[in-house]
């Protein structure tokens, strides 16, 4: 066994390449979909929650309280694009590629975002969307903790066992 299968801390990988998180706080490659949480670029107090699916190229993009992106009316938004490319960002233009089903030679975000242009705005109900800002609320309530080795008491998961004898 190696020492990080028997550590209790979750091996973290960094990222491809070093990324500002003011335009797209929080990204992940997740439920079949690339989605995350993109800034607006006019209200600082609005984020979108956009996502492509994995295959389909089906997006969505809407507020964080389900209003529709303007932009995403039949077509990629900004903020699809923005998460495309600090996915690639985060996790290196070969695995979103592989994630997203998109098949391309020379690859970089740009490449992969003119792949999946044709796709069409997905018929999915807001509780995807619903899910994705409720888990980038999360991340950020364990952002604002202050730095400690103590345990959470949120992530302890697994119950105290006894032994009986």
């Amino acid at each position: 066994m190696s020492d990080w299968e028997s550590a209790s801390a979750a091996r973290a990988l960094p990222p491809a390449r070093p990324r500002k998180l003011s335009k797209v706080p929080f990204v992940e490659l997740a439920d079949g979909r690339l989605q995350g949480v993109v800034s607006s670029g006019s209200d600082i107090e609005r984020v979108y929650v956009s996502s492509v699916a994995a295959g389909s190229y089906e997006f969505a993009c809407s507020t964080n309280n389900n209003r529709p992106c303007g932009g995403a009316r039949g077509s990629f938004c900004n903020h699809i694009f923005a998460l495309v490319t600090e996915a690639v960002l985060q996790y290196g233009v070969e695995r979103v590629a592989r994630y997203l089903r998109v098949d391309a030679a020379d690859m970089d975000a740009q490449a992969i975002y003119s792949i999946m242009m044709g796709a069409r705005p997905s018929q999915a109900d807001s509780a995807a969307a619903a899910q994705v800002f409720s888990r980038f609320l999360r991340h950020l309530a364990y952002v604002e903790l202050p730095a400690t080795t103590a345990p959470l008491p949120e992530l302890q998961w697994f119950p105290p066992t006894r032994v009986v004898v």
